[in-house]
């Protein structure tokens, strides 16, 4: 079984949750954790499922509203 790996760092825990409902209506797992910025979120999606969960971020969102890519 493949572990969970970073898929993106998102501002706040609300950009977060929006971020893992879109993967969650896609039929992708997903855990979000505090960074160690100060108010960041990092988004875990398990590591097989790493690229897919990439395309549906990238489709369901503009390119300015991610904060960061790992």
């Amino acid at each position: 079984m493949s572990g969970m790996v970073q898929l993106a760092t998102a501002g706040d825990v609300a950009e977060a949750e929006e971020l893992q409902e879109m993967l969650r209506n896609a039929g992708i797992d997903s855990t979000i954790e505090q960074a160690p910025e100060d108010d960041a979120v990092n988004l875990l999606v398990p590591e097989a499922e790493r690229e897919t969960a990439q395309e549906v971020i990238e489709a369901l969102t503009e390119p300015d509203d991610l904060i960061a890519e790992p």
